[in-house]
């Protein structure tokens, strides 16, 4: 009797489509491809983002009302949200503090030039400038301004665009809560229904990571040429310049996913780490890929659920609010990029300085969308918390920002897992397959 061909798991068809495109990338880049690679290859990469997002709605609303209506309680509603929210906080600030400590250690502004500082100031002005026209508009808003966003005027309108995850959200909880207080006879085929739905859009979740390989390579394939715009030379330069300033980040970044999480998930998920990547891990490698939370959203709930047991009342309240309100990764960056930028122009930042940056750091990571390049805009509210740094410095990190985006992304999604995994344990919504 033959046996079947052993299929190859999907975790390692992602590994050999981003390697496959990080390799094609340097190629092109050397040889100059920048409009073959832009036209032919990366609109592949386009396609498996928006198909991602496409889904990312649809998954939340529904999800999230059946995970609500599963409770039966609104106060248990209460006691996760509680217990989330707390977690995130203090994973938030874990994260600013080692960013805080690593840059100050290693000092990554001390070995910047000066001719490389103001090639990248100058080069990336425009870009600059229209960060700093956002931070401006978010800065202006009124103090209740984050609330009053957290309640939709229309939901078709928020359900239009992945950035309104929380008035989403805000419905979801609202229309499960309805639920909840109905008699079984008038909500119960409401309920039904969300529930088979929700069924259908994680088959369409599956479906889309067929394509998950192919759209990694083209989302990968594009990198290198983008970030050096086709010349070596200046990708040289870059790496001279940011290199050290790169690795403090993802030094703090490694900290973070293998010894501060390994800590929370053994000690409070009682889940060996082990188990945890392997069970993550094709989310870990699509937000590398995508630099986007809320485009990963829809494969780390079905991961987190499928693979490590966490039951969907506590998935589809918990991820979808980390991916929104969880950016340890994002936060740790600001919080180096800051400093690191103060030590460019020589600027020394004290103590009291530095617990600004924090304090900053932890408030704006709540109000980063979950999309590419949102943490420059938080960066800048950030260093216009010190009159003496030239806001214009913001465009010294421009050049490495899409690899580090891409790597901090990784954090906020392995974060988000693991919080889900500490609340689900205490909650006793969890169930690990196979023991």
């Amino acid at each position: 009797m033959k046996k079947g061909k052993r299929k190859l798991a999907l975790h390692w068809q992602i590994i050999i489509g981003l390697a496959l495109g990080l390799a094609y990338s340097l190629l092109a880049t050397i040889q100059g491809w920048v409009d073959f690679t832009d036209n032919w290859i990366s609109p592949w990469g386009t396609i498996f983002i928006n198909a991602l997002k496409l889904i990312a709605v649809p998954l939340v609303l529904v999800s999230l009302i059946v995970g609500i209506a599963s409770m039966n309680n609104v106060r248990t509603l209460g006691k996760i949200g509680g217990k989330s929210i707390g977690i995130y906080l203090v994973t938030t600030i874990i994260a600013i503090s080692i960013g805080l400590g690593l840059v100050n250690l290693v000092q990554p502004g001390k070995f910047m030039s000066d001719e490389t500082r103001g090639r990248l100031v100058e080069k990336y002005a425009d870009k600059t400038q229209d960060k700093i026209n956002q931070a401006k508009e978010t800065k202006e808003a009124g103090p209740l301004q984050p609330i009053i966003d957290f309640v939709p005027s229309n939901l078709f309108e928020s359900a239009s665009n992945n950035r309104n995850m929380l008035q989403i959200i805000f419905f979801a909880i609202l229309f499960g809560i309805a639920m909840v207080m109905l008699p079984e006879n008038k909500s119960g085929p409401t309920r039904a229904f969300f529930e088979s739905v929700n069924e259908i859009i994680l088959k369409i979740v599956d479906l889309i990571m067929y394509y998950a390989p192919i759209g990694v390579f083209g989302l990968l394939a594009g990198v290198l040429v983008k970030v050096s715009e086709g010349d070596i030379n200046f990708a040289l330069e870059i790496l001279a310049g940011l290199g050290v300033y790169s690795l403090t980040v993802i030094a703090g970044l490694v900290l973070m996913v293998f010894v501060i999480y390994p800590l929370l998930v053994g000690k409070f998920g009682k889940v060996k780490y082990r188990v945890f990547l392997k069970a993550i891990s094709p989310a870990q490698l699509l937000a590398f890929s995508t630099s986007s939370s809320a485009a990963t959203l829809p494969v780390t709930m079905e991961r987190v659920e499928e693979k490590l047991g966490v039951s969907k009342k506590v998935s589809s309240f918990v991820l979808p609010l980390g991916a929104t309100i969880n950016m340890d990764g994002t936060s740790l960056y600001q919080a180096v990029a800051a400093v690191f930028i103060a030590q460019s122009f020589n600027i020394d930042l004290s103590l009291m300085d530095q617990l600004a940056i924090l304090l900053t750091a932890t408030l704006a990571s709540i109000g980063s969308a979950a999309v590419p390049g949102a943490g420059l805009v938080m960066l800048t509210i950030v260093l216009g918390l010190f009159p003496q740094i030239p806001i214009e410095g913001i465009g010294i990190v421009f050049a490495v920002d899409r690899i580090l985006d891409m790597c901090r992304t990784t954090v906020n999604v392995t974060g988000d897992a693991t919080v889900a995994t500490i609340v689900a344990r205490s909650e006793g919504e969890l169930n690990l397959p196979n023991g």
